[in-house]
């Protein structure tokens, strides 16, 4: 009996002890409190994009005039390579208007001399033959570059001249000193060709006679040749009747060389 009084005695004094060291570990527990930000946001929303923190802060200002800066910057190179496009368009497309003419200009005068010299030479060798020497020897002046095709370039050439002295008198506005070109020389420099218009001749002044456009005494001379040459509207715009004259030279000419030469070799 005593020994079950023992041990009453140890498990009573063993279960004082643990409670005791637990009510002392759960009254020295830290208490955590819950963490509240004191932060502003700056994430942006739909809700309140037009709040005044937005509009007072100025980070966010500096940010706003940052991109509108570089949104209008943007517009304005895109609007820059859109106006050289179009005005390159444009140039193109009156260079190419210029040569249509020009090239059916050139077709009616050739059928018309080609005709007459086919109903000439028909007469003289019997009609059955004619026709055909007519039309290889104008397929030969097409494609060769021999003395018939000199002369009508040459011939073109002086009436294009003639045409840029005029269209550099009218917009220069002063008395001028007018070079004296060699006409020979540039029909045996290769640039033109039978769809030569008036603007191809500023163009090769401009960009192959050195000796001109760099002279004191011609300076005023090369002045009218830069700006006609850098502003090739201007030519279907204020001088369309020079233009004109230009084709209809290349084309007479270049009809009368083919008859010349048709009659030649037929003869």
């Amino acid at each position: 009996m005593k020994l079950h009084y023992s041990k009453i005695l140890l498990f009573s004094i063993s279960l004082s002890i643990f409670v005791s060291s637990s009510y002392a570990n759960h009254e020295n527990k830290p208490y955590i409190t819950e963490h509240t930000p004191n932060t502003t946001s700056r994430v942006l929303s739909e809700c309140d994009t037009n709040t005044s923190i937005y509009n007072n802060d100025p980070d966010m200002k500096s940010v706003k005039e940052n991109f509108d800066r570089q949104t209008s910057q943007r517009f304005e190179e895109y609007n820059k390579r859109m106006i050289k496009n179009r005005k390159k368009c444009k140039e193109q497309c009156d260079k190419d208007i210029q040569k249509i003419v020009v090239k059916d200009k050139m077709e009616k005068s050739l059928a018309e001399k080609v005709e007459k010299g086919c109903l000439m030479c028909g007469c003289g060798l019997g009609g059955g033959v004619a026709p055909v020497w007519v039309w290889s020897a104008v397929y030969g002046m097409r494609h060769g570059h021999n003395m018939f095709l000199q002369r009508f370039f040459k011939r073109a050439l002086k009436v294009g001249l003639d045409k840029v002295t005029e269209i550099v008198k009218l917009e220069v506005l002063n008395t001028i000193d007018i070079p004296i070109f060699d006409v020979k020389k540039l029909v045996f420099s290769g640039y033109f060709t039978d769809e030569m218009t008036l603007l191809d001749i500023f163009e090769y002044i401009k960009n192959n006679m050195f000796d001109i456009m760099t002279s004191d005494t011609y300076d005023q001379y090369s002045l009218g040749i830069k700006n006609i040459s850098e502003n090739p509207t201007w030519i279907s715009e204020r001088y369309i009747k020079q233009a004109t004259d230009v084709l209809t030279a290349v084309a007479e000419g270049k009809a009368a060389e083919t008859t010349k030469l048709a009659t030649t070799t037929l003869h």
